[in-house]
Formats: structure tokens, C-alpha cells, sequence
């Protein structure tokens, strides 16, 4: 099956906006076995659009279409598919009434500008988003199912999983017979994964494939096996897996970071809070970033300077002048403060030198201490995260969430993290 990717956007020529999107579109239609067969980037240009949507679908057997759906002039997707296969814009029920409902759910009041985004060519069906205002759509010409998706990569992505994916396999008249697990690990490389593989398992059969992908901070691990009759190879390779890395592994599918946390915090009963000041607030917010977050965190404390420090969680000035603010005996005492004040169960706390200026030798940029525990119980870790400012809070944030994860669920808290990161820095 041929199938290739028409993305349109002035933003993408000018490299003003970078193309996730066709990488996470091919990473995706693996679970096919397929790969693109073309494809092409073009600027907001109704011409080129309509000449390229001609080209493509005579010569591909699935064109996606990405980009082009919003509410202004430069978005010209739907006028040029109309004018590519001659049928006329037309108020589509379908997309009005979707569009009606996620207005009225946010208090807005629709314009024509938002109308314009249902005007569709009338040979289409509409592909749902569940994101944002702007519904997919898809029609078949010259023999060609053309599906049109729009450019944010966070509406794009679950329209991928849950629509395009099943109508290319009903296009194709693909057998639903790949099989695909996936975990997500948190704290170990891709090379550390695949070295440890290597070592442990070196029988790893030929027909489950083994696929790596970065999706910071986590690593998806991916199992994929063709015909039914691999499946249960499938499931036991994927469990071997899984039990020997299970101290990485925070969770199947796409389970973030932030969700793993709060999972366990919820299955034992415990309330978080956080005591931040190199990541300004990162870690409360991923935190209540997932719903029922109230029922595990109820407050966080950001307190950046040294004299915040102190008033808000009591830490000793004589703390601060005897190790810094960036010290074990600091990062202990601000944990200590945040239980006090908030009446949580746990802690985690953190202070750091983020960058790029404010090191010290005694104390460099990178430089990040870390606490957590409950009262009587304070453990605490220093790291160095050699890396640019926002790698560093990123990083950070995530080393943080992991740390009380790991504390909350009993599994070791002395783990070595990345630690190919240290073996260059050592080697360097």
C-alpha cells in the first residue's frame, strides 16, 4: 500500500515551525508495517495545493492531508480539496454540530471565522477531533482515500491512533493482525536498553520486533508481531521484558510520567506536596496536569529566593549562609517546611543551579539537589544535569516525580540513573 503525506503551511517552509507531525504519522503507521511512499511540504498556496492533491492521489492509495483546517484566510485546505475533486464547499452538518458542542462546552460564542471550518466539500465525511474545533475529513478519489488532519500536533495525534490507522486498514483491506505492546521506562537510555537486551536476553526470537522511541522523559518500548499466531510470543516476550526492567517501567501504552505518579500516590493513599526552586512550579503543575490530581496533591510551594525560603517554609537562615541554597541540608529543610505547612503525607523538594550562569567549581551550573520522604523520613540525592536551561528543569522535574514514584511504590531510590550521561562526562 502506498501511502503518502501532503503538509501545507507557510510556517513550515520558512522553518518558522518544525514537521513533528510527519515523523509521529510514519512512527505510527509501523504498527501497519507500512511506511510513506511520498512525501510533500507546501506552502498556503491554492494552486499548488489543488495541482498536488491531483498528483498525490493518482499515484498513492492513501493521501493524508495535514495542516490547513483553521478559522483564517491561509487556511486553504478545504477549498483546494473541493477544487481538486470538483465537489462545492457546503455547510456540513456534521462539522457545524461538533463545532456547536465544543463552543458551547467553553462558553464561546461561534464567529465566521469558526464557521469556516465547516464548510467542507460536499463529498466528504467528517473524521472527529477530539481536541480542538476543527473536524477531519476524508473522501475517495481516483481510487485514493484522502484524509485531511489538522497542523497541531496535540489534535493530530489521538485523530491518528483512534480514526486514520482503522480507515487505512479498511481502505487496504489490511488484516487487523499486528500485534503491538508497548511500555514506557523512565531512566534508563536507549543504548543501556538495547545493551541490556543484548546481554540478557540473546535469544530474542525474530518474530517479536523490538523497537525503541524517545518521547522525553520517557522511552516507549515496542513489541510488534504480524499474524495471530505470534500473539501469545507476543505477550510472553513482552512480560520477560517487563520483569526484568520493572524497577524502569512506569506503565503501558501511553502512560506519562506525571499519571504513573499519581497512580501509585492514589493506591496507597497518600497526599504529594512539592517545595520547588530551580523548576519554578514544574513539578505541581505536572502533577495537576492529570485529572483526579486533587485527590493526591493539594498544595505546592515555589519559593525561589533565599528569603521565600525561610518565610514561606521556614528554612534557617543559618542553613542557607552555613551550605547554600543549593545543598542537601536546604533541599532537606525546605521538604521538612512543606509537610509542616500543608499536612501532606510526602514531599519531594528541590534546588538546583539551572543556568547558564550562577555556578561555582565547588557548586557548577547543572547542579541539582533533591529531597523527598515524609516527616522523620527525609532522604535526599544530588545530581549534575549537564544540559541547557530548559533540558535541565525538564529533566529535573522528571527525576523528582520518579524519585517519590519509586519511594511510594518501595522499589529502589538508589538507581543509577542515566548513566551513560556520566560515562561521557567522564570520558570527555
Amino acid at each position: 500500500m502506498k501511502i503518502s503525506l501532503l503538509l501545507t503551511g507557510n510556517e513550515l517552509m520558512s522553518g518558522d515551525t518544525v514537521d513533528s507531525n510527519s515523523a509521529y504519522i510514519a512512527q505510527s503507521l509501523k504498527d501497519l508495517s507500512l511506511v510513506p511512499y511520498i512525501k510533500k511540504v507546501v506552502g498556503d498556496d491554492t494552486p499548488l495545493l489543488v495541482s498536488s492533491i491531483k498528483e498525490l492521489s493518482l499515484v498513492s492509495d492513501v493521501l493524508i492531508v495535514n495542516g490547513g483546517l483553521g478559522p483564517t484566510v491561509d487556511d486553504l485546505t478545504a477549498l483546494a480539496l473541493s477544487q481538486a475533486i470538483g465537489s462545492p464547499l457546503v455547510r456540513n452538518a456534521d462539522a457545524y454540530a461538533k463545532l456547536n458542542e465544543w463552543a458551547t462546552r467553553r462558553g464561546f460564542v461561534m464567529t465566521e471565522s469558526n464557521l469556516k471550518q465547516t464548510n467542507l466539500p460536499e463529498a466528504c465525511r467528517i473524521i472527529e477531533n477530539p481536541v480542538g474545533s476543527a473536524v477531519g475529513f476524508r473522501c475517495v478519489f481516483n481510487d485514493c482515500l484522502i484524509m485531511c488532519t489538522p497542523g497541531v500536533p496535540s489534535e493530530l495525534k489521538p485523530m491518528v491512533e483512534n480514526h486514520l490507522l482503522p480507515l487505512i486498514r479498511e481502505h487496504g483491506s489490511i488484516e487487523a493482525t499486528s500485534h503491538i505492546t508497548r511500555l514506557r521506562l523512565f531512566g534508563i537510555t536507549e543504548s543501556g536498553l538495547q545493551d541490556t537486551v543484548n546481554e540478557v536476553f540473546p535469544n530474542w526470537p525474530a518474530d517479536v520486533e523490538l523497537g525503541f522511541r524517545v518521547q522525553l522523559p520517557v522511552i516507549e518500548v515496542k513489541f510488534a508481531t504480524v499474524g495471530d499466531q505470534f500473539l501469545e510470543l507476543n505477550r510472553q516476550w513482552a512480560k520477560k521484558f517487563e520483569t526484568h526492567f520493572s524497577d524502569y517501567v512506569i506503565g503501558r501504552d501511553s502512560t506519562r510520567l506525571s499519571q504513573a505518579l499519581n497512580n501509585a500516590l492514589s493506591e496507597k493513599g497518600l497526599v504529594l506536596t512539592s517545595a520547588e526552586s530551580c523548576t519554578g512550579g514544574q513539578i505541581a503543575a505536572a502533577i495537576t496536569s492529570e485529572a483526579g490530581a486533587s485527590s493526591v496533591f493539594e498544595a505546592g510551594y515555589v519559593v525561589y529566593s533565599n528569603r521565600m525560603k525561610q518565610q514561606s517554609l521556614g528554612v534557617l537562615e543559618q542553613t542557607l549562609i552555613d551550605h547554600g541554597a543549593v545543598s542537601e541540608a536546604v533541599v532537606v529543610a525546605m521538604a521538612e517546611g512543606a509537610l509542616e505547612k500543608s499536612g501532606a503525607d510526602i514531599a519531594i523538594s528541590i534546588s538546583g543551579i539551572a543556568g547558564p550562569d550562577g555556578g561555582t567549581d565547588e557548586k557548577p551550573v547543572g547542579l541539582v539537589w533533591l529531597a523527598w520522604g515524609q516527616a522523620g523520613k527525609i532522604h535526599a540525592r544530588k545530581f549534575f544535569l549537564p544540559m541547557g536551561r530548559q533540558g535541565f528543569q525538564r529533566t529535573a522535574t522528571a527525576l523528582a516525580m520518579d524519585l517519590v514514584r519509586r519511594e511510594v511504590l518501595g522499589l529502589p531510590t538508589n538507581v543509577d540513573y542515566f548513566s551513560e550521561l556520566k560515562k561521557k562526562r567522564i570520558a570527555n
